[in-house]
């Protein structure tokens, strides 16, 4: 049993793990070291990398850490539709001069990463997309470590109760980027926030994280008012001097010419919610499910895109609330949200 408490934090706040690049071992120990829980995030690593970058946020902070890692789960892609994409997207490759991505289903190095948790033991890990198993779940609170579960309905909340997990996070509508959804082609939850934070806490009696388009003090003080023991923000630190958030990505958020959010399966094959751009405009129709096919065919495409200060080609994840986002430290970020 871990000896940390999320209801612990000086400040109840959690920097969302953000992967492909805005999470960083400098965002995460910024966040511990103000008060509150930082997260690395294992997502698109090698178990080696993560390993890396948990050891070098550790290295930063005595406060407390977390982790979190990407569930993997059955394939949804069809061949068939995934070279269909790869046809309709060939004239984005030529006009940003890059060969589309070799698709393929892999299990994010499930395997090794909990292996790396075992074995550096951060206070916390969580987990997105699914559930580690019975047995996966009691190696981990046998080693200490507070296991978090990100939920998007009470379904899935008391599948992770059942699980054994200690925690739960749930994620409302308004998240930016991935949907955290059991079922990668189930269409994303629209059950508002308050109402799902509620009904978890009451369905399942563990102690419950709010998330998804929170960006405020009011924003935070409303989730613990609802129940929540603490609030997870990621979209809030996109812009923090600590975040590795592309300069592409960091434009966008502050630019008029972007008004909305949308979910989009265009970037990845899998539903996440990131800035209205033209790649979503042209291509959702035509995106099939597929991940993380889709994620490694678009790759190439995405980073030339970042390359060319171009934000039309990339995916810009932000939740519902970016224009509130504000530049600054993780620190000040935090005080101004406490």
């Amino acid at each position: 049993m871990s000896d940390f408490h999320l209801q612990d934090l000086n400040a109840p706040i959690l920097v969302a793990p953000m992967a492909g690049g805005p999470s960083t071992p400098e965002l995460a120990a910024a966040g511990s070291n103000a008060g509150a829980l930082g997260f690395v995030a294992g997502g698109y690593l090698s178990a080696d990398a993560f390993g890396e970058k948990l050891t070098a946020a550790r290295a930063l902070t005595t406060g407390p850490l977390g982790a979190n890692l990407f569930v993997p789960g059955p394939s949804a892609a069809i061949p068939q539709a995934i070279d269909g994409y790869a046809h309709d997207l060939a004239g984005e490759a030529e006009h940003y001069d890059v060969r589309l991505g070799e698709p393929r289903f892999d299990d994010d190095a499930w395997a090794g990463k909990i292996e790396v948790v075992l074995d550096l033991r951060p206070e916390v890990v969580s987990f997105t997309f699914g559930l580690p198993t019975v047995g996966e779940c009691g190696r981990l609170r046998d080693a200490g470590i507070l296991t978090v579960a990100t939920v998007t309905s009470l379904v899935e909340a008391e599948q992770a109760a059942a699980c054994g997990v200690d925690a739960l996070i749930a994620q409302g509508p308004g998240a930016g980027g991935h949907r955290g959804t059991f079922d990668p082609v189930a269409d994303p939850a629209s059950q508002p926030l308050a109402q799902l934070l509620h009904a978890v806490a009451i369905g399942t009696g563990l102690p419950v994280v709010a998330a998804g388009g929170l960006m405020t003090a009011a924003d935070v003080a409303d989730a613990r008012a609802g129940g929540a023991v603490a609030a997870q923000l990621g979209t809030a630190f996109l812009l923090a001097d600590e975040a590795g958030s592309s300069p592409v990505h960091r434009a966008a958020l502050t630019d008029p010419e972007f008004t909305e959010t949308v979910v989009t399966k265009a970037f990845s094959g899998r539903f996440a919610r990131g800035l209205r751009n033209r790649f979503i405009v042209e291509h959702e129709d035509q995106a099939p499910f597929g991940y993380p096919e889709v994620h490694y065919l678009t790759s190439p495409l995405r980073k030339a895109s970042v390359a060319a200060g171009d934000p039309h080609a990339t995916n810009v994840w932000a939740g519902t609330g970016f224009r509130k986002a504000r530049s600054g430290s993780t620190a000040e970020i935090i005080a101004a949200l406490t």
